[in-house]
């Protein structure tokens, strides 16, 4: 894709986006658009170039809103699909945003590729370790850009904190600790639908189930689907670590849950990861949506314990205490505009990307990395006992 006359302009919070002529709009197709795709789309419109040229749901509901929602931009009128590969087939659509059920991203990603699309898909990247495999070695052919959708790689707040990390002044790190709190409980669930849905096409790859209300709706808390909170959250917590240590792929992973305490799901909800890196560190993970709610800014946390120093890091701030004054903030980071700005950042660089044709923030290789450590700590969970990465066979090992 070239774009040849456009000029730049600096819009508010310093991100750099394009004001293009017609020639350089980029068509933007969604596949998926619930709540996350929604609103990652309409990210995507703050972009001047950005068009959206169609969008894609097998749930009616979801497909109408999405289709209303991008319509406020004055001259957006989106083609309506409900086949994702009739979508692709498209060539008004340069771009694909994925915001699907994750056991659906593999094959769609694939498809994109092979459709000549530049991707951004949600985390995680994928269900299984040898679906990543696959995807990465997919993408080292591709001449396509492809961006995942773990923000904090773009994140101010961690970009700042990956330099002190960087610069030395925690000493050697060999831990880090590691939390995030919430309750879902007590959430309802839906128990009929408000429009029509294509529930065999909504299962695609995965096993035959007769339609479930609680399935289709809460679907990250189901092993056919997702890989639970755990996966879910854990994703964009690896990668934040791995950001900020400068780390690969694991070495191994265990895993300890409690039994799931929400009425008719399969996955737990208290869950803690270690995890062993070659960089000579450990990571260790905790997260449990039983706790007491708490405000977003406060509900997560990781702590990079070094010989010299710890940093605090969470959603908003990122804190330093030196070593003999662990009660004094020796330094003290801030995000220009909270983590919910994380999510334009990293839109935009993707975009950046498509336009200059550089690797992004987040590349599948990356994506993966932080995608193979809860893969893993389900594998522990499930067989009770430590798995080893094998990055020569590239495979899982007990």
């Amino acid at each position: 894709m070239e774009f040849n006359r456009r000029s730049f302009i600096w819009m508010s919070g310093s991100v750099l986006v394009a004001r293009s002529s017609p020639s350089d709009q980029i068509g933007l197709g969604v596949i998926g658009s619930g709540g996350r795709g929604r609103l990652v789309m309409t990210i995507f419109q703050k972009d001047p170039a950005v068009r959206v040229a169609a969008i894609c749901d097998v749930y009616e509901p979801n497909l109408q809103n999405a289709l209303s929602e991008a319509s406020k931009v004055a001259g957006t009128r989106p083609k309506a699909y409900r086949h994702y590969k009739e979508l692709l087939e498209d060539g008004n659509v340069q771009v694909v945003l994925i915001a699907t059920p994750e056991h659906w991203h593999h094959r769609m990603v694939l498809d994109a590729l092979a459709a000549g699309k530049d991707v951004y898909v949600e985390k995680p990247l994928c269900q299984t370790p040898e679906q990543g495999v696959e995807l990465v070695e997919a993408g080292k052919t591709s001449k396509s850009i492809v961006q995942v959708g773990t923000q904090r790689r773009s994140y101010d707040l961690y970009l700042e904190g990956r330099k002190i990390v960087a610069a030395g002044n925690l000493g050697d790190v060999r831990m880090i600790r590691s939390w995030w709190l919430n309750n879902y409980l007590g959430a309802t669930v839906p128990q009929k639908l408000a429009g029509e849905l294509d529930w065999e096409q909504w299962q695609g790859p995965a096993q035959r189930r007769p339609f479930d209300p609680n399935r289709f709706f809460n679907w990250r808390f189901f092993s056919d689907y997702a890989g639970g909170i755990v996966a879910d959250q854990g994703a964009h917590v690896f990668d934040g670590i791995h950001l900020l240590m400068n780390a690969g792929y694991p070495l191994s992973v265990n895993a300890l849950a409690g039994k799931p305490h929400r009425t008719g799901v399969e996955t737990p909800e208290s869950v803690v990861v270690a995890v062993r890196y070659p960089e000579d560190f450990l990571a260790v993970f905790s997260i449990n949506y039983a706790a007491m709610h708490y405000q977003p800014r406060n509900d997560q946390l990781n702590q990079l314990d070094g010989d010299k120093a710890r940093m605090d890091i969470g959603r908003e701030e990122c804190r330093v205490y030196m070593q003999g004054a662990e009660d004094t903030v020796a330094i003290l980071k801030k995000s220009e505009r909270g983590f919910g700005y994380a999510t334009e950042l990293h839109v935009q660089n993707f975009l950046d990307c498509v336009r200059t044709r550089k690797v992004p923030s987040a590349p599948m290789a990356l994506g993966f990395q932080a995608a193979l450590v809860v893969q893993m700590a389900n594998l522990s969970l499930q067989q009770g006992r430590q798995q080893r990465w094998n990055a020569a066979r590239q495979r899982v090992e007990e």
